[in-house]
């Protein structure tokens, strides 16, 4: 099967959605990867080394969570679908322990809280269709990660939007997932001894 590969997202996004589906991603090969988003196939870059330095370590943390209440970690690469139309891989994904029946061969709908690190390649996808997406697929949390500058945006859904949560100093609480917090300063020095 020939398809179309994007390897960036347009400036604006397609007014409606594109001519793929979830029976079309599950023909692709395994390589390169790609992902479906709204229709489209979205060429997927290796990550660099900081790249995976920063979804090992927050995928480590939300594990160590995961652990102790009975939800589920995982890093990417790993199918999400979220509709028909989209089939995503996050770099980390976390799921609730009451919400673990949606753990099949694939998720089969919206993780709880959903990490992108941003690379060079994907900045506008995860910034763009992937923030939109997410928010009208129900997933709870959002965190978008620029490891450059030592910054994640925590974003929470409200009524299928996201809106900017902050972290109270070095320490990032949620307020949709209350088992789930963050030590920002560790985050960082952890990861400026791996550098």
């Amino acid at each position: 099967m020939a398809v179309a590969l994007l390897r960036e997202p347009p400036l604006s996004p397609p007014p409606d959605l594109g001519p793929y589906g979830r029976r079309d991603y599950d023909a692709l090969a395994d390589e390169p990867r790609c992902e479906l988003i709204l229709g489209r196939f979205y060429l997927t870059p290796g990550p660099s080394p900081l790249h995976q330095m920063v979804v090992f370590l927050l995928a480590r943390r939300l594990d160590e969570i995961a652990g102790s209440t009975g939800g589920l970690a995982l890093p990417a690469p790993l199918d999400v679908v979220l509709a028909d139309h989209s089939v995503v891989q996050p770099d980390v994904i976390y799921i609730a322990a009451p919400r673990r029946g949606i753990v099949q061969e694939r998720i089969e709908g919206a993780p709880d809280l959903l990490v992108e690190v941003l690379s060079p390649g994907t900045v506008r996808r995860d910034r763009g269709e992937k923030l939109a997406l997410y928010a009208q697929a129900g997933v709870r949390e959002y965190w978008i990660v620029d490891p450059r500058e030592r910054q994640i945006e925590f974003l929470v859904n409200e009524g299928g939007r996201f809106v900017v949560a902050l972290p109270a100093g070095a320490e990032y609480r949620s307020q949709a997932l209350p088992e789930v917090h963050l030590d920002l300063a560790a985050l960082w020095q952890q990861l400026a001894a791996r550098l």
